[in-house]
């Protein structure tokens, strides 16, 4: 269905259009038999609309973006206390600037501890520290995450990759996944 047009606050879809993401899921899956991945939010999940996209064909979940673990670590057991079983992948974006940052979460509805703001506004002075920063931030984030029993990640590049390839070569050494074949 879409989002309604930015500062449009009375909007309807179009006649005949879907009207939620479990609608597009069935769709999909019927019209073609294909994996259907779909979202889901660890800090305020909705687990009828999640219990209604896996119902209707989703086999995987993928997370919006999130800082703190516990909240992905809880959404999972409650969508387990629920009785959904499928696959659950963590949504992690390396902090490549402040201003992406609150942007990002300004548009998502996610929040960034207190700790974490902390540790970045004393780097706001420095681009490349914050940076670093980022990335050290979500290795150790994506190594709790995996020992904790995520099945795998997700990671949110924006086109940007250098990030994200630190991130995985470090998880490499630390042998939190394995070289490439």
């Amino acid at each position: 269905r879409g989002d309604p047009p930015r500062g449009v606050e009375d909007w309807t879809p179009p006649v005949g259009a879907l009207t939620s993401a479990a609608e597009l899921a069935a769709l999909v899956a019927d019209e073609t038999g294909l994996c259907i991945v779909g979202a889901c939010y660890p800090e305020s999940t909705d687990l009828g609309a999640v219990r209604a996209k896996v119902a209707a064909g989703v086999s995987v979940l993928i997370t919006q973006l999130f800082f703190d673990t516990a909240d992905y670590f809880r959404l999972v057991g409650a969508l387990r206390a629920d009785g959904i079983e499928v696959p659950v992948l963590p949504g992690i974006i390396p902090i490549g600037s402040i201003a992406q940052l609150d942007r990002m979460t300004e548009l998502c509805g996610a929040t960034v501890p207190e700790a974490l703001r902390r540790e970045l506004d004393a780097r706001a002075h420095d681009p490349a520290a914050v940076v670093d920063f980022g990335v050290a931030y979500a290795t150790a984030q994506c190594a709790e995450l995996l020992a904790g029993g995520a099945p795998g990640l997700h990671f949110y590049t924006l086109n940007r990759s250098p990030a994200t390839r630190a991130i995985v070569s470090a998880l490499r050494a630390a042998g939190r996944v394995p070289a490439p074949r």
